[in-house]
């Protein structure tokens, strides 16, 4: 399979920049623009799609039609991105049904409480309590792996230090696509020399973000920052980054602390890629490679 040509790379980065960027749009406009998108997805018809109740919160289950033997009692516990303002389980249906297919194990996407309705600590609430219902619905910790995307990488990785700090269980790990490791501080050095490369994030993009889920709150939140937490004691991580997004320098920097605090990560940088490339697996080789490997990695942690 080969790569996609730097010219076509060229023209989607241009066409990202024009619709893409988070910090120009306010928050009805970015979920109209969701919704709209939403309506035109192929729903890919070699997956079952089951609706779900967790505590009142909507969930979707994404299961693969032929699953492997074995794997009907494990699961991808998913948390979607959309900068804690956005996000719908129908939006990520074709990312969470490639991922369901390439690592052959049912997916379980959430939709937290989204901001600025609902600030901090909604989120990170929702997530645990997705994570505690599919404890008391019979799946054992070690059949749960979690995934997620932008804020919701970090909301994995959030999840996971609560649950570890609070002393419960924790799951056999997680894959992370272009995670926010550091909402507070936005000092990474890819803020800058990614800056013109990255047709989607950008410094004032994660500073809105931040004080959308912050609402009313002056005071640091350190749980926004896993990058600066104590790590040890965490589940094998698998993190994905694009080289030309101005997140890479905080993922590298959290891989290394991670491992420093002997912490198994495996660490992907996809040369010209940007954040969450995975969306365009449709048309884009690389995603494609992308999505298998996180497959491969699935099969690793849950087999």
């Amino acid at each position: 399979m080969e790569n996609t040509s730097m010219e076509q790379l060229a023209a989607i980065k241009t066409y990202l920049k024009q619709t893409s960027r988070f910090g120009e749009k306010s928050v009805e406009m970015i979920r109209q623009e969701i919704a709209e998108v939403t309506r035109k997805l192929h729903i890919p018809s070699d997956i079952k799609i089951q609706t779900a109740v967790i505590d009142q919160l909507h969930a979707e289950w994404i299961i693969p039609a032929n699953p492997p033997p074995g794997m009907d009692n494990k699961v991808i516990l998913y948390f979607h991105g959309g900068g804690f303002i956005s996000g719908t389980c129908e939006f990520y249906r074709d990312l969470s049904a490639r991922i369901a297919k390439s690592g052959g194990v049912k997916v379980l996407v959430v939709e937290y409480r989204l901001a600025p309705e609902h600030p901090y600590p909604a989120a990170n609430v929702d997530c645990l309590r997705a994570y505690h219902w599919l404890l008391e619905n019979g799946y054992a910790y070690g059949n749960i792996l979690f995934g997620g995307d932008s804020v919701g990488g970090s909301l994995a990785l959030m999840t996971l230090i609560s649950l570890r700090d609070n002393g419960e269980p924790l799951p056999v790990g997680a894959f992370l696509i272009s995670p926010h490791t550091d909402l507070v501080h936005l000092d990474g050095e890819s803020y800058l020399s990614r800056a013109e490369l990255d047709p989607t994030g950008s410094i004032e993009g994660n500073q809105r973000i931040l004080d959308a889920y912050l609402g009313n709150r002056s005071e640091e939140i350190p749980l926004l920052s896993p990058l600066r937490m104590d790590l040890s004691g965490l589940p094998d991580l698998f993190i994905q980054v694009g080289d030309h997004e101005v997140l890479l320098s905080d993922c590298t920097r959290f891989a290394d602390r991670a491992r420093a605090a002997g912490v198994v990560v495996h660490l992907e940088v996809w040369e010209h890629m940007w954040s969450v490339f995975h969306f365009l697996a449709y048309m884009l080789p690389e995603a494609q490679r992308a999505i298998v490997h996180i497959g491969q990695y699935i099969q690793t942690r849950l087999r």
